[in-house]
């Protein structure tokens, strides 16, 4: 399945929100929708999923336009919206309904997830008297319940604590090793990095990069070497202008790419090196680059 939103634009009153907004999701692949708060990106996840339309461009899904009826949508929101005083398995098994599940189909579907994620114990409980992590876990499953073939996760990872966090994660790979569109919108870089083959950075309502994220990082001047060595004081000394990174790695400036080859060599022969590769910028530092500000 190949999810496209095309040249779409929306104004509220007289402020344009989104100008020209495309990008293109893949079956199968995880995609990073990303922007400051503000930029567009929750206006454009609801004309996606059909909360409010586009004043112009268009939603495909395989070059036609989205049938709502026919193609499956699960939504994990930032602002969390289940009943606090009501039955888990109740209000989990209304959601599912409203995605057209009947009864039977419904029970059985949230009985697994809740197995899945280990919140089985809960299934008769008051939403209200589980933690914040697993109040977390019970909403997402209204997101996956009713097996959509799309699947909007925005900041999914919030208030998860490690051990939970890597069950989502495992969670999500399945769903994505599935076939399923995965659409993560987040502010929290290294898990985008972590699992997004493809992204795009919203800035004031247009899309100001999108692209393969393997090789918009590719595309940087492939003139710095990152280090881990014993030597680290030595090497810097060699090579004026060095400087460590926040992964603790020393960053030698190349004069220029060409050179790579004679100081690998010259690394090589003259300290003692653990660990030397080409330096990429992070997602962060991609991200801080294009969604500054703009005129």
């Amino acid at each position: 399945m190949r999810l496209e939103l095309r040249d779409i634009h929306k104004s509220f009153g007289e402020k344009k929100v989104l100008t020209g907004v495309s990008f293109t999701a893949r079956s199968g692949r995880a995609f990073g929708l990303l922007g400051r708060n503000g930029a567009g990106k929750t206006t454009s996840i609801r004309i996606l999923m059909g909360v409010f339309p586009a004043d112009s461009g268009a939603v495909l899904v395989d070059g036609e336009p989205i049938d709502y009826r026919k193609v499956g949508i699960g939504y994990l929101p930032e602002e969390r919206g289940l009943y606090p005083k009501k039955k888990i398995i109740e209000q989990l098994v209304y959601f599912a309904q409203l995605k057209g599940m009947d009864t039977p189909a419904a029970v059985k579907s949230v009985d697994r997830w809740l197995e899945r994620l280990g919140m089985a114990e809960y299934r008769n409980k008051r939403l209200d008297t589980l933690s914040k992590g697993n109040q977390q876990k019970i909403q997402l499953v209204t997101a996956l319940a009713h097996d959509p073939e799309i699947v909007i996760l925005d900041e999914p990872f919030s208030g998860l604590d490690p051990v939970n966090a890597m069950l989502l994660k495992d969670v999500v790979r399945e769903e994505i090793a599935r076939g399923k569109v995965v659409l993560f919108s987040s502010h929290q870089m290294s898990y985008i990095e972590e699992f997004c083959d493809s992204i795009a950075i919203i800035n004031k309502g247009v899309v100001v990069l999108t692209g393969d994220l393997h090789e918009i990082k590719r595309e940087y001047p492939r003139d710095r070497l990152a280090i881990r060595s014993a030597d680290s004081g030595k090497i810097a000394a060699a090579f004026p202008g060095s400087a460590v990174n926040d992964s603790g790695e020393l960053v030698v400036r190349l004069q220029n790419p060409g050179e790579k080859m004679a100081v690998l060599r010259r690394l090589s022969e003259e300290f003692d090196i653990d660990e030397v590769r080409v330096f990429e910028p992070s997602l962060n530092d991609i991200f801080v680059e294009y969604a500054g500000e703009r005129e």
